[in-house]
């Protein structure tokens, strides 16, 4: 019976021999220090300065860690290598510059292969590709990013309304002008607004809605915008809410001023934001005089001083844009010589002496008759001269 021939490239268990450990650890060991000792390529980069460029300033693309042994440069605007879109190339032994379709007279080379902008716009935002060459002719590229911003302008604010009505109009005010990569921040008493049922914010917070306004929502309101490159705030703005307006009535200073000597101030109440007042007398209009005077927002009325033909009725009327109102009559007591309630001078020494006149004409009467009956009564006469003192001046 015939052995079965073994394949000779299986290696039976008899045959085998470990390998020696320390030889293994010494290769390893080797190959890892030739690894670590093998020299790195820095990778090819491009930086952007400044990062973000204000429209109107330069920008230099500067390019990092180039490989040596380079014949030439080229630029491109965009992510890839196309020859239309070919800004500028540099050949570095001759130091010759060629200018490709895509550039605008305002770009620059260098030798180190950096890219310089003068006076940016917004269109020269994008992508920026750098194709490096060496004298071999192996190439490698590499991609840079270049961001402008514009210069912000102040801010203003604006209103969709510019007298709201109280609890009745929404009020939308808008942070101006609109600008691309802007953020807008409001505030109000210089405190930052945030969303509420009521204060109502846009996705890009460019505007800020009231729901509805109210007294409270005067302001004064501030936008402020913000840019990679700049910042700008609105000046104060002060939002006009009107209300519907109570019915005024009339106040007086004095209850019962004294003619020719007493001032008289009416006052219209309430006090309310932006209302007109209008003082009226025996239902026609009243205006300033000498002795008539009004206040300077014509809320008071000043008699100066009170006669007995300013009794009146007075009215005052109140009006904004929205409502106006009318005071029921006010009639002034004003106290005069004819109608107080006290005695003249005069008159209470006449009272006087007419009772002293009363008891005199008594007193004689009851002597006559004294007289007459004890027969003593032989004609007697008497004479009664009243003297009354002169009319108090």
């Amino acid at each position: 019976m015939k052995r079965p021939v073994q394949d000779p490239r299986i290696i039976s268990p008899s045959q085998y021999i470990a390998p020696n450990i320390d030889q293994f650890l010494f290769s390893l060991l080797a190959s890892l220090i030739i690894f670590w000792s093998l020299p790195t390529t820095a990778q090819l980069t491009i930086e952007s300065v400044p990062p973000n460029a204000a429209e109107g300033k330069d920008v230099l693309l500067r390019v990092h860690n180039l490989p040596e042994n380079l014949g030439s440069y080229t630029w491109y605007t965009g992510g890839k290598v196309v020859n239309s879109h070919q800004i500028v190339s540099y050949v570095i032994d001759t130091q010759t510059t060629a200018l490709g379709p895509a550039y605008s007279g305002r770009e620059t080379i260098y030798p180190n292969g950096s890219l310089l902008f003068q006076k940016v716009t917004l269109k020269d935002t994008g992508y920026y590709t750098l194709l490096a060459t060496d004298k071999d002719y192996q190439s490698m590229q590499v991609t840079g990013q270049l961001h402008v911003y514009p210069e912000l302008p102040k801010p203003s604010i604006t209103s969709n309304n510019s007298l709201p009505e109280e609890h009745k109009d929404p009020v939308v005010l808008t942070c101006e002008p609109q600008t691309h990569d802007t953020t807008y921040l409001w505030l109000i008493n210089s405190q930052s607004i945030m969303n509420s049922a009521r204060l109502q914010l846009s996705k890009d917070n460019r505007t800020l809605t009231l729901l509805p306004v109210t007294r409270n929502d005067t302001g004064p309101y501030e936008c402020e915008t913000r840019n990679p490159v700049s910042a700008g705030r609105s000046d104060p703005f002060t939002l006009n809410v009107v209300s519907e307006l109570p019915k005024p009535s009339i106040t007086s200073n004095n209850s019962l001023p004294e003619e020719h000597k007493d001032p008289v101030v009416l006052t219209c109440e309430p006090q309310t934001h932006d209302t007109t007042y209008l003082w009226l007398i025996n239902s026609q209009s009243i205006m300033n005089s000498a002795r008539l005077q009004l206040s300077k927002d014509n809320r008071t009325l000043t008699l100066l001083p009170v006669t007995r033909n300013d009794t009146g009725p007075y009215e005052c009327e109140t009006r904004n844009p929205v409502s106006a109102g009318r005071s029921d009559p006010f009639t002034l007591n004003v106290v005069s010589e004819q109608n107080y309630t006290g005695y003249s001078v005069r008159t209470i020494v006449g009272r006087v002496i007419g009772a002293l006149v009363l008891v005199a004409l008594g007193a004689s009467l009851g002597y006559f008759l004294y007289l007459r009956r004890t027969r003593r009564y032989h004609g007697i006469s008497f004479t009664l001269t009243l003297i009354l003192p002169p009319d108090p001046v």
